[in-house]
């Protein structure tokens, strides 16, 4: 048995997703090669210009755009919010607040209240009796 490691390898969707960038706004080289772990990590850790611009400026996937607007990713869906945006049209919706927006954002609130109650009772449920 050999001890050597083999150099673990994603695909360029896989990389841009755990960048939290969009794939079609990455450079060229980026999109059509192959990304390793510590090529990732090096990414991470010291991020170039145009992964910085990227992460400033967007376009943003939609998981980062329903994050900065404070929604689901199925809220945007059903708000017909299905390309990516950039930072500046994510604030103008912010500043416009369109019901949609507003309605979406209340429904997030209420799923993630939803989930606190019923983290509270598991938690109950699995506390010893004292």
């Amino acid at each position: 048995m050999s001890s050597q490691q083999s150099t673990q390898t994603m695909k360029p969707a896989t990389a841009a997703k755990k960048l939290g960038v969009y794939l079609p706004a990455t450079p060229a080289e980026f999109q059509q090669g192959v990304v390793t772990r510590a090529e990732l990590n090096e990414l991470q850790a010291d991020p170039p210009e145009w992964l910085r611009a990227l992460r400033a400026d967007g376009p943003h996937p939609r998981p980062v755009v329903a994050a900065k607007l404070g929604v689901s990713i199925s809220g945007l869906a059903r708000a017909g919010v299905t390309e990516a945006l950039t930072t500046e049209q994510i604030e103008a919706l912010k500043q416009e607040r369109p019901e949609w927006l507003e309605k979406e954002r209340a429904t997030q609130a209420e799923v993630r209240k939803e989930g606190a109650r019923l983290k509270s009772i598991k938690k109950e449920k699995n506390a010893p009796d004292a």
